[in-house]
């Protein structure tokens, strides 16, 4: 996506096209009041199993599960307002198992008329948003000789220009862009194992590039060819890296489970350390910046149990901790007047006010069954999914 389309998208659109909203960084424009009584139900519906999280453009909802009982998986168009079906299409995969669960992980993408999604088991596929016609598909493990995750393809797809970019993690393949019309490759770059991290692209210009934690670390890439900027070591003792890179305070901001976070200062080639913490071991959450402060939720696998931290941006110094707010993991999203929702793998919405001095909690209910997915918020209303439905919420404004 150019940077005009986002800016654009940023003015005039109330979606939430993509993995972590229209901007890819947490935050919406959506304006979120305190409530007293709980969040009012609009509609909610059963689905199948998976982590991959909902996302909504031109009044529709948009889910990519499992098929119950079948090696297949179900892209599912529901109406956003009333939770009616559109239209649902189902594709084969290969047979998957997982401790936590067989359903997809990656969120889909909608851009211009084309809907993408990312199977657990490495289907990229391409329909057509309005009609469910598929128009392309390539299983990328088989065609790239990538081994599969313990837990299985999580990345989330990013357009930039004409380009999709996922990290597929084969030979030579590591991340791969394929022309977003046709599927056709269109380069290749590195030999690094998967993450089931998901990327972003920063900068304008000759400084534009797109970022990917793969399992060996950070790397910042030049989206139109795929060149190799810089690469910063970041490798997880688990292989489980999670987390989508953010920028905050002007700064790259990666972290993992067993290593801890570290902070860069972009400079194309000279791009440099600008803190390290390793107490700041995020496991699955993705940070959010709000003000000169970062919040991010760590976690560990020995010890699942999931802290909230207020970080001063610019040195990586913890102001404050919020404890046992979740399992393993909490969402994070800002919302248009400053504010954060977290949603825990509870199930339980806050409205927080973000303050670096203390944790401050304006409004908490309980909204839904157990969940690793990300909220999507869209014109006033949320949608979440738990392991056995998808859900929608009034928000107050």
């Amino acid at each position: 996506m150019s940077l005009v389309c986002a800016l654009l998208m940023t003015l005039c659109c109330d979606d939430w096209p993509q993995w972590l909203g229209p901007t890819r960084d947490n935050v919406s424009k959506e304006k979120v009041a305190p409530w007293t009584d709980a969040p009012k139900l609009v509609w909610k519906k059963p689905v199948g199993e998976g982590h991959s999280s909902p996302i909504v453009v031109h009044d529709r909802a948009i889910l990519h599960v499992h098929v119950p009982g079948k090696d297949e998986e179900e892209i599912l168009v529901v109406d956003a307002r009333t939770g009616e079906d559109v239209w649902r299409r189902t594709m084969p995969r290969a047979p998957f198992k997982s401790p936590f669960g067989i359903g997809p992980r990656a969120t889909p993408l909608v851009h211009g008329n084309k809907l993408y999604a990312f199977g657990v088991t490495g289907v990229l596929s391409c329909w057509e948003e309005a009609t469910g016609k598929p128009v392309w598909q390539v299983d990328t493990l088989k065609e790239f000789n990538a081994p599969n995750l313990t837990f299985g393809v999580s990345c989330s797809p990013i357009i930039e220009g004409d380009l999709l970019l996922v990290n597929v993690g084969g030979p030579g393949a590591s991340i791969v862009a394929f022309r977003k019309d046709t599927g056709e490759v269109a380069w290749k770059a590195l030999d690094d194992k998967a993450s089931y991290s998901s990327p972003i692209v920063v900068g304008s210009g000759a400084d534009r590039e797109v970022i990917f934690l793969t399992q060996k670390g950070l790397v910042g890439l030049s989206p139109a060819d795929g060149n190799v900027r810089w690469k910063c070591p970041l490798v997880d003792k688990l292989s489980e890296s999670s987390t989508t890179p953010v920028i905050a305070g002007g700064l790259l901001i990666g972290s993992s489970v067993t290593t801890g976070s570290v902070a860069l200062a972009l400079k194309g080639e000279k791009t440099a350390e600008a803190w390290k913490n390793p107490k700041l071991t995020c496991y699955i959450s993705t940070p959010v910046e709000a003000g000169k402060e970062t919040y991010l939720v760590t976690g560990t696998i020995l010890r699942p149990l999931a802290t909230l931290h207020c970080v001063e941006s610019a040195t990586g110094k913890i102001l404050w901790s919020k404890p046992e707010i979740g399992q393993y993991h909490a969402a994070l999203l800002r919302t248009g007047d400053g504010r954060l929702l977290m949603l825990d793998d509870g199930g339980n919405l806050s409205l927080l006010d973000p303050d670096p001095k203390e944790y401050k909690e304006l409004a908490r209910s309980k909204v839904c069954g157990s969940t690793w997915a990300h909220p999507a918020l869209a014109n006033g209303k949320l949608y979440l999914r738990d392991k056995k439905e998808l859900v929608c919420l009034e928000l107050a404004r």
